[in-house]
């Protein structure tokens, strides 16, 4: 296969990152619309808009400005089109969840909001890192150099780890561990999307080692650091002693 590939449809070319982040985001709403339908949400068709809104302000904003603070070098250039070309889904995600979190409070929504999103991410993350992963390079998600058989060259002459490929099957596996959780019973309201959320950062926590990142005088990138922060948010999930304190304290 040839990185990056492209759609012919006549004389025109279609970058296949951008059909498939096209599907990712078209395929994403239409599940999710499917799904509210199907099921009994607390949240009005109003407060749904807003909080639509909020969770998109806050994603674009943590995408980019996460984005950019990953490429230190591109700080000190005042050129919009790398400031709006950087961006990151550990930030859409986080700066998303701060944009919910912040309209929930003004428009007095105390329900949980990301159980119906969960599984629209879930596939919405898995189609669009399919798209990544045939951008080749020029996306500048590719791993590192690997001599394991199932390494990809992306045209450069060198195999590298297909982390976008990985990422398509961890996401399909926290589906089917989420969906199979629920089978067992109705989960807490508010609880599928946490553990999305939590097993997501944790991948993206572990992932980053073997990508080519700008690495911070601590030792991680500023994507893991990033996650770091994002479960320390949801220690509730992953450390269920602490949870139990927090209640009995109520902090």
């Amino acid at each position: 296969m040839h990185y990056p590939l492209e759609i012919h449809l006549g004389s025109a070319k279609i970058p296949a990152h951008l059909l498939f982040e096209m599907l990712a985001y078209t395929l994403g709403y239409r599940l999710y619309v499917w799904q509210r339908a199907r099921s009994q949400d607390l949240i009005n068709d109003e407060g749904r808009m807003w909080i639509f809104l909020g969770a998109a302000a806050g994603a674009l904003m943590g995408s980019h400005l996460l984005g950019i603070l990953e490429n230190p070098a591109y700080l000190t250039q005042l050129n919009w089109q790398i400031w709006l070309g950087n961006k990151t889904i550990v930030g859409g995600l986080l700066g998303g969840l701060i944009g919910v979190e912040l309209t929930k409070k003004i428009i007095s929504v105390n329900t949980s909001s990301g159980d119906l999103m969960t599984y629209p991410l879930l596939f919405g993350l898995a189609v669009g890192r399919i798209g990544c992963h045939l951008a080749g390079l020029t996306d500048g998600t590719h791993g590192n150099p690997s001599n394991l058989p199932w390494a990809v060259d992306f045209g450069d002459g060198i195999p590298r780890h297909p982390v976008n490929l990985y990422e398509v099957i961890f996401l399909l596996a926290l589906a089917f561990f989420i969906f199979h959780k629920e089978k067992k019973g109705p989960l807490p309201d508010g609880i599928r999307f946490k553990i999305f959320m939590v097993g997501y950062l944790l991948w993206r926590f572990v992932v980053e080692f073997i990508k080519p990142v700008w690495v911070l005088p601590i030792g991680i990138s500023v994507i893991q650091l990033a996650t770091l922060c994002g479960l320390f948010y949801y220690k509730g999930v992953w450390w269920p002693k602490m949870n139990v304190i927090n209640r009995k304290t109520g902090t």
